[in-house]
């Protein structure tokens, strides 16, 4: 168990370090200062040669392998997932990212591809108990599942209860680790405060986790370049970023990698890779496919 006050030292640094104890806010979005879409031209230019090597210069594989090709819909049914599986298949995405109750038949389907299979935990609202959520990891596991994305406990995290949080995430943590599995740790990022953040991201990389991700898609927000820049300003280069939420097209995901993502969750994988190769025509670009 990660020593408790050690982690609040951790985030007391890390929210002196980006301004939060004593905000200063932008005056045109009301964000601290530095996570300012207007201000953070250095951190995008910063990015660029992450964005060259990923999403520009790397070609439309390189793009596909930034991608959790992403079905979460409670109606999703056995029909959805199989098409889901041949499409991250045929454009070779990063994973798939399924309910539990699908990894079974994505681990069956994709077996001989190099695509994962990814589950969500407590998803979507993380208010479940820590155990409960360990538990739920290990039968992914199980089932085949090579990446888990957790969601936290976001009321406790507003209620300041960090051993609770930790316990939540190091349950997580820990499985996926005895297993070599993959371990992402949803914040829900749109429900939280700047200083809520810059926590909530310093607390999953003390407990260990392999990313950080913006959001669960069912919440009242998805990624944005802002939420990306000041995550991955706290994690550092140490472990990865997941941007998901509204990532919809090709300009929005190079946005995400140039702020510091590493990996994009998005439902709009192949329209993506499809205008990556230039073969979306340009009323559909305009339409928003």
């Amino acid at each position: 168990m990660t020593d408790i006050k050690r982690v609040i030292d951790l985030i007391l640094q890390e929210l002196t370090a980006a301004g939060a104890v004593a905000p200063a806010h932008c005056t045109c979005h009301g964000l601290l200062f530095d996570c300012c879409p207007s201000q953070i031209g250095g951190v995008l230019a910063a990015g660029a040669s992450r964005l060259g090597l990923h999403a520009a210069g790397g070609g439309a594989g390189a793009v596909a392998a930034l991608i959790d090709h992403t079905l979460l819909k409670p109606d999703a049914t056995a029909a959805d997932i199989e098409r889901l599986c041949a499409e991250a298949s045929e454009f070779s995405f990063a994973t798939v990212c399924i309910n539990p109750t699908w990894v079974a038949l994505a681990a069956r389907l994709l077996r001989t591809t190099q695509v994962g299979v990814c589950s969500v935990v407590g998803f979507p609202l993380g208010a479940t108990t820590p155990d409960v959520k360990q538990y739920e990891t290990r039968r992914v596991i199980f089932d085949g599942a090579r990446e888990v994305d957790m969601v936290i406990n976001v009321g406790a995290l507003k209620s300041a209860d960090y051993r609770l949080v930790t316990a939540d995430i190091e349950g997580v943590t820990a499985a996926c680790r005895s297993a070599g599995v993959v371990s992402k740790v949803i914040i829900e990022a749109s429900l939280l405060t700047d200083a809520e953040k810059v926590t909530a991201s310093t607390l999953t990389k003390a407990a260990g986790a392999d990313f950080v991700k913006t959001s669960t898609g069912f919440g009242p927000g998805g990624a944005t370049v802002a939420d990306v820049a000041l995550m991955r300003r706290v994690v550092g280069e140490d472990i990865g970023v997941k941007a998901a939420g509204g990532v919809r097209d090709l300009e929005q995901l190079q946005a995400m990698v140039a702020a510091g993502a590493s990996r994009v969750g998005a439902s709009a994988g192949v329209r993506i890779v499809k205008e990556s190769r230039g073969e979306l025509p340009d009323g559909m670009k305009s339409a928003g496919y």
